[in-house]
């Protein structure tokens, strides 16, 4: 006989925010002591469908509360964590970020925890120590520079120390491992300590001008309380330092500081730059790091031994206990926009953060976005601007080259050739920007025309050289052999077209024999460390032309660089994206930028068959602000984005393998949307994409507009969820808040 239990005895619950795509969290039971053990932001092992996975606790039920009968409670399987491990404030941003971008809050939790907690693993890791064996070892080390270089090092941590400090140096694992291997060192687990460090200056900070004076008062002013700025600086003007000086200042008050970076690129000048001015904790935090290493940064994080946290956009979602400033550098960067999945805006969810923990946050770039200029006139953010360029440093002056009536070698002006070649001569650095990599972005039969596209995309294959001769799609990474003939006439005449950074390096290295060109793309930075090697040879005072993609427009410095050409600058002018030509005049002034940053003053060359364009002539006579202000002017006209009346946008993206599903089902769904928000949005589309065949399934856009952000919000909300629910299993659907690419 089955005797059910007393009606008043307790039944001890705690929701739990799971990792799957679904938009609720789900009820768990537990046993009277692990309730009382159980803390808000602590993992818990769970049992989910025929899943065991890894999920947060997010609320504790009062024993009391009233439970449906109708509900089979699941036990949970084992709670992972003693303590909470993520804090209150970190919870409601999370909640926050997964609200108004409207995605599981399960999924949110888990893109805010290092694989390695994702995975269930303990949360008190060891740290890897590594200690001298032998302090005479000068001898077995001849020929390798860089196991001198950390033997050197070890050797002024007699006692040991951690692996974190040692890559911070620049000492990679695999060279401590070789010495290892020598019975040179050897390395240690041992426990960490998250007690936090005192901070000590370094070095003393340089004279600030009035300009920068004037910025790090006013944001001093604010340090206690939520406030948004602005550093609007033209390239060179010493943003760096006002960072540094505030950075002291918060610093002292033992608070911690967050610095956002848009690319791991950039993370090995800036700690650099950190490190030389303060002895402090500095926690690295992007994808390029071992799961280990993440987590061991996230835990100095997380404890408040880290005092600078540097990081690319995820970093913004760790949790900080002292958190005092957050600084966005180059803010303008789509980087900040993460594109799959959880698709939030770093700078978006920086700002709310800020106002979380009610300290200030700067956003600082040479060329800020048009949202950013919105928010200034709109009283929400406050501007600082830095008109000088620091030191004797001038801003170098744009020529435009007409390719229309210029005479050309291998596609690059004969007057831009002559100046390059002055340059050299005068034991100065030269930087070709061409933002495509590979060879050439067509191959072409000379007889009938044909063209190598992709099977499984609308765009062409690129043609590649090295490590191999292939094709290669940009887009969705299909590789093909080179063919020897013309697969529709038998030719075998098969013509490469236009330039990628590939072609350009070999005609350079022909025509300029004497000096070492370097390329800096995607292809030439994969591997581990080439980038820093790059650098380095970049910061020598040798002549040598720089050639490269995007990676080079970003915040680097480059004191020997003189000049500056652009070569091809139109298809950034003609595009279907409303965003195109702001994101064209950033790269140009980013670009001009790297010039003439030391002593020497530096000139731009930019290379286009439409000079008289009206943005590039705002941009050359006038300078970006008087840009930005004309685009705010148009955008105002046509009431686009950021502006009243169509100020708040969401993209929904649909893909499948027939367009005519895709357009029938968003049809359906853009007509409930009609109905149930009595049309007070404005629904474009169901239209194809800019590029409507990707990876061999067909993509169709459609951009749902209103004038009240909470109402836009309210309605997506259900319907969204409706819409998930009614798909055909072989379409994927997004929902892209704020979409920063129409593309």
């Amino acid at each position: 006989m089955q005797v059910s239990a007393p009606a008043s005895s307790p039944i001890y619950r705690v929701r739990v925010a799971v990792p799957v795509y679904l938009y609720d969290c789900f009820d768990y039971s537990l046993s009277a002591e692990q309730y009382q053990q159980a803390q808000l932001g602590a993992r818990v092992a769970v049992s989910f469908g025929r899943q065991n996975l890894v999920g947060m606790i997010v609320e504790k039920l009062a024993p009391d509360a009233p439970i449906d009968p109708k509900i089979k409670l699941k036990a949970i399987s084992e709670l992972l964590d003693d303590a909470a491990i993520l804090d209150a404030k970190v919870l409601s941003l999370l909640t926050w970020a997964a609200q108004y971008y409207q995605f599981p809050i399960g999924e949110v939790i888990q893109s805010a925890l290092p694989t390695l907690l994702r995975q269930g693993k303990p949360y008190n890791l060891l740290a890897r120590t590594w200690k001298l064996l032998d302090a005479h070892a000068e001898d077995k080390l001849k020929r390798s520079e860089r196991q001198q270089e950390a033997y050197k090092i070890l050797k002024l941590h007699p006692i040991g120390t951690s692996e974190n400090i040692l890559n911070l140096a620049g000492i990679e694992t695999a060279t401590l491992k070789a010495l290892a291997n020598k019975q040179i060192c050897e390395c240690v687990l041992e426990a960490q300590d998250f007690s936090p460090m005192s901070i000590t200056m370094a070095q003393m900070p340089l004279t600030a001008n009035p300009d920068q004076k004037k910025a790090i008062d006013t944001v001093l002013k604010a340090q206690k309380k939520y406030q948004a700025f602005l550093l609007d600086g033209l390239t060179g003007s010493g943003k760096t330092e006002v960072y540094l000086q505030i950075m002291q200042e918060v610093l002292k008050r033992g608070k911690q500081v967050l610095v956002l970076v848009p690319e791991i690129g950039l993370t090995p000048q800036t700690i650099s730059r950190f490190q030389s001015r303060f002895h402090c904790n500095i926690a690295l935090l992007h994808s390029g790091l071992t799961d280990s290493k993440r987590l061991q940064a996230w835990q100095a994080t997380q404890t408040g031994k880290a005092s600078i946290i540097l990081g690319t956009r995820s970093a913004i979602l760790t949790p900080m206990p002292n958190l005092g400033l957050i600084i966005l550098d180059e803010e303008h960067d789509l980087s900040f926009k993460q594109q799959e999945g959880f698709r939030y805006h770093a700078r978006d969810i920086a700002l709310y953060r800020a106002h979380l923990e009610q300290c200030p946050v700067i956003l600082g770039s040479a060329t800020p976005s048009i949202d950013s200029y919105a928010l200034v006139q709109n009283g929400k953010m406050t501007s600082l601007e830095l008109n000088q360029r620091a030191g004797l440093a001038l801003m170098p002056k744009i020529h435009v080259l007409d390719l229309k009536i210029a005479q050309k070698q291998h596609g690059i002006s004969q007057v831009l050739l002559d100046e390059i070649k002055k340059r050299l001569d005068k034991k100065e650095q030269v930087l070709v920007f061409l933002n495509r990599r590979g060879y050439a972005p067509v191959l072409i039969c000379d007889s009938c025309a044909w063209q190598a596209k992709c099977p499984h995309c609308d765009a062409n294959f690129t043609v590649h050289r090295t490590p191999y001769q292939h094709l290669h799609c940009h887009h969705c990474g299909t590789v093909h052999r080179m063919p020897d003939h013309c697969p529709q006439c038998a030719n075998t005449e098969l013509k490469p077209i236009g330039m990628g950074t590939a072609k350009v390096e070999e005609n350079l290295n022909e025509m300029f024999p004497n000096y070492e060109v370097i390329r800096v793309d995607r292809d030439s930075t994969s591997r581990v460390g080439s980038w820093q090697k790059i650098y380095d040879k970049i910061q020598k005072s040798e002549p040598a032309i720089l050639l490269g993609t995007q990676m080079l427009a970003k915040g680097h410095h480059f004191p020997y660089v003189t000049l500056v050409a652009i070569l091809d600058i139109d298809s950034g002018l003609l595009s279907v994206d409303f965003r195109a030509t702001e994101r064209t005049a950033q790269l140009v002034v980013q670009v001009s930028g790297r010039a003439g940053r030391g002593e020497r003053k530096g000139d731009v060359y930019l290379q286009t068959l439409r000079p008289d364009h009206p943005l590039l002539n705002t941009l050359v006579q006038e300078d970006y602000r008087q840009f930005a202000k004309q685009t705010l002017k148009e955008r105002r006209a046509a009431l686009l984005p950021p502006f009243r009346p169509f100020r708040y946008a969401a993209l929904i993206r649909c893909e499948s393998k027939d367009q005519n599903l895709n357009t029938d089902f968003l049809q359906q769904h853009a007509q409930f949307l009609r109905q149930s928000s009595e049309n007070t949005i404005d629904i474009w589309g169901p239209i194809p994409a800019p590029m409507e065949r990707k990876a061999g399934r067909y993509q169709s856009h459609m951009v749902l507009l209103s004038t009240d952000r909470a109402r836009l919000h309210f309605f997506i909300r259900h319907w969204w969820q409706n819409m998930l629910h009614q798909k055909p299993s072989s379409m994927k659907l997004s929902l892209d808040i704020d979409p920063q690419e129409l593309s």
